[in-house]
């Protein structure tokens, strides 16, 4: 196990998840294990723009890995993002 995490870092996750979008992306994420910006943009149905700049600030903050796949950036769940879901999906049944 790692490191505990201090009060000001987890403040600073958790105000960066504080958008319906970010976790309308990574419930969906870890729903299809993998998905393209274009899938996301297709399932949630907002602007892709909006959608690509949450994608993008989920992967600054650790959440979120990419992988390129020709002219395609398929997004998966990091362990830390893995980790994150379950505490969505337990908070969703409180």
């Amino acid at each position: 196990m790692g490191k505990m995490k201090t009060a000001k870092q987890m403040e600073r996750h958790l105000k960066e998840m504080a958008n319906h979008y970010r976790i309308e992306i990574l419930l969906l994420i870890a729903e299809r294990n993998a998905i393209t910006l274009e899938g996301i943009v297709r399932e949630i149905g907002a602007n892709a723009k909006t959608l690509g700049e949450h994608t993008r600030r989920l992967y600054q903050a650790g959440l979120v890995n990419k992988r390129y796949k020709g002219k395609f950036v398929e997004h998966t769940l990091s362990p830390y993002g893995k980790t994150f879901v379950s505490f969505l999906r337990l908070f969703q049944r409180v």
